[in-house]
């Protein structure tokens, strides 16, 4: 079996088996998205710049000319992991997703930047994930997509369930109100996601964009005291310590070329 049929097969197996528990999770949506994480991880200097350069000149036309999007590029603003470029692209489906690359081969310029950049190590490591996204938030919400307009803060969160159950529940939590919670305080949600594959499964991620790092302060203070969140959060079995094994929270930047900022 070639390569990326096998990769293909067997993501599509492991999403066919999280959704084939009719007590667990809702039908798969058709309309959802999947969304594609690519970490990469640098020293600094050199690598950074080539990698941006490739991404913006290179991958980012590609990515445009196949339809794919939307698309964001971010760095760190704080992580325990930095330095390090974050690459986010929505695909219609897992076959969209085949061959990364696939959309693009047929292109004699991707082609030859996608050498130049592989030429020579344009970082440390790669880290991919694929999410699903979730059916009541289906696709990424890029917002304005204008360069000129000033840059947001973006708050990555992903809850590590202590269960594969409780992952679903907490996923149920986020469709059942949560989020409803974050769009009515104006918290300015961009995607949610549940991982399919990658790290630290079973998870659920998502990202929520703020004008700056005071408003977000102020924000998540108006969360922690909402009283339609309280009553919610005291809900006997959707405790976040019930559901989750652990929470990983990262602040970016967009690169100024990045669609989603």
């Amino acid at each position: 079996m070639q390569r990326r049929s096998f990769l293909t097969a067997a993501a599509a197996a492991t999403v066919s088996t999280l959704e084939s528990r009719a007590d667990a999770a809702p039908p798969a949506s058709s309309k959802s998205a999947y969304l594609h994480f690519r970490y990469y991880y640098m020293r600094a200097g050199s690598q950074t710049e080539r990698t941006n350069a490739y991404l913006k000149d290179v991958y980012l036309p590609a990515a445009n000319r196949a339809g794919l999007g939307p698309v964001g590029f971010f760095s760190a603003l704080v992580s325990a992991n930095a330095p390090f470029t974050l690459a986010i692209t929505s695909f219609p489906s897992l076959a969209a997703l085949e061959n990364l690359h696939d959309p693009f081969a047929g292109n004699a310029e991707f082609r030859k930047g996608w050498k130049e950049y592989n030429a020579a190590a344009g970082y440390e490591r790669l880290e991919s994930s694929l999410l699903r996204a979730f059916d009541a938030f289906p696709a990424i919400e890029a917002g304005a997509s204008d360069l000129k307009r000033p840059a947001r803060v973006f708050e990555l969160r992903t809850y590590q369930g202590l269960t594969e159950d409780g992952s679903l529940r907490k996923k149920k939590m986020f469709e059942g109100g949560e989020i409803a919670i974050f769009q009515r305080l104006k918290m300015t949600p961009v995607l949610f996601g549940q991982s399919i594959v990658g790290p630290n499964q079973p998870n659920n991620t998502y990202m929520l964009a703020f004008d700056d790092l005071a408003a977000r302060e102020r924000l998540w203070k108006d969360f922690s005291a909402d009283p339609e969140w309280q009553k919610m959060r005291a809900t006997p079995g959707m405790d976040n310590s019930e559901l989750n094994a652990n929470t990983t929270n990262t602040l970016l930047q967009p690169l100024a070329f990045s669609p989603v900022r």
